[in-house]
């Protein structure tokens, strides 16, 4: 087993284990509905290629993942919590007053954002225009801030499909939530000229507090049943749509590829979302995926390391291995991934 420094929780850890039972011996992750497919297929494949035991893995999104993580330390607390957004300041802070000191950022690759309807329904070729002006509260109309009352796609642009407007979004606890609200209701919020309106229109003291008001405004959605938040997984999303023929889902890449029988997918500003496109660069809406490990644990919960070095190695996370097959676009700085996790560098303060 790899030797490690340890910090004051973690000798703490050794030492109520060392007074009790024996540690826990099989890790224990949780988090982000987008990186549960990866995770699980990273830990079945560990289990069955080493003498540990399979890592448990859990979902229930990304920021409730990152907030057990921060619970503290010791074997009744996680070990890694999965992430498809990054981790927040609030949530080091967290972690720091519970006694979680050092924690490890491994990136491991990029999904796509997509936006899905039902196989046989029609095409859509959408921007985040056309999504913020289906689903704002309110939206720019002749200079002016109004209620919005678009009943169908092609209410909010002549080109889109005669549909009723029904959208099922990622809700606030997903880390696709985030992604989403930054990449396609702002940056649409400001196509369709709303944010200069809400900005305008804010009684902040300074330039700073009238974006920070346009940009909350700007994410106010419509509450009239057209904008729906769903808090489960890409499941319940895709029952939503079987369940919902007209409705319009937002999904990973790689869950969408994985599920082609059944959905169409939309383009977005002219660009076919693929792990091509997303590679290049040429897909507006994509983030990249993490998990992030508590130091503490290395060297006590049984088969961490190895479980870290694993999940990042070329023939996992590379081009040409299991998660890339499955839909997961490989990072180009997996090398320095690979570096950072064999010298167990901390993360330090957000910029």
């Amino acid at each position: 087993m790899q030797l490690v420094k340890l910090g004051v929780s973690a000798i703490a850890l050794v030492a109520v284990t060392a007074s009790g039972a024996l540690a826990r011996d099989q890790i224990q992750t949780a988090g982000s509905s987008t990186v549960l497919p990866y995770a699980t297929i990273v830990a079945e494949a560990f289990g069955e290629n080493f003498d540990f035991k399979t890592p448990v893995v859990e979902s229930g999104g990304s920021g409730a993942g990152r907030k057990k993580l921060c619970e503290g330390v010791g074997e009744n607390t996680i070990d890694i919590a999965n992430s498809s957004s990054r981790i927040t300041q609030s949530d080091i802070d967290t972690c720091k007053a519970n006694g979680v000191n050092e924690i490890m950022e491994v990136r491991f690759g990029y999904d796509g954002i997509v936006f899905a309807s039902d196989i046989s329904g029609p095409e859509f070729a959408l921007k985040p225009a056309d999504i913020y002006a289906a689903i704002g509260g309110q939206v720019a109309q002749d200079g002016k801030l109004v209620a919005n009352a678009s009943k169908t796609w092609k209410d909010v642009n002549a080109a889109l499909p005669a549909q009723d407007l029904l959208l099922f979004i990622p809700g606030t606890k997903h880390g696709t939530r985030e992604v989403f609200d930054t990449k396609v209701i702002e940056a649409g919020c400001k196509a369709t000229g709303a944010y200069d309106l809400f900005k305008a229109a804010s009684a902040g003291a300074d330039d700073k507090a009238k974006e920070k008001d346009a940009v909350k405004a700007c994410n106010d959605l419509r509450k009239d049943g057209v904008s729906v938040d769903i808090d489960g997984d890409y499941t319940e999303t895709l029952a939503r749509i079987a369940a919902n023929k007209n409705a319009v889902g937002v999904f990973g890449l790689s869950f969408y590829q994985n599920n082609t029988d059944k959905l169409r997918v939309a383009t977005i500003n002219g660009v076919t979302p693929s792990v091509e496109t997303v590679a290049k660069g040429e897909y507006p809406v994509s983030r990249p995926l993490y998990f992030y490990v508590k130091k503490a644990h290395i060297g006590v919960i049984p088969g961490l390391q190895e479980y870290i070095d694993f999940f990042v190695s070329d023939e996992i996370a590379g081009p040409d291995g299991p998660l890339a097959a499955y839909g997961l676009v490989p990072d180009p700085e997996l090398a320095k991934t690979q570096e950072a996790v064999k010298n167990d560098v901390a993360m330090g303060p957000l910029n």
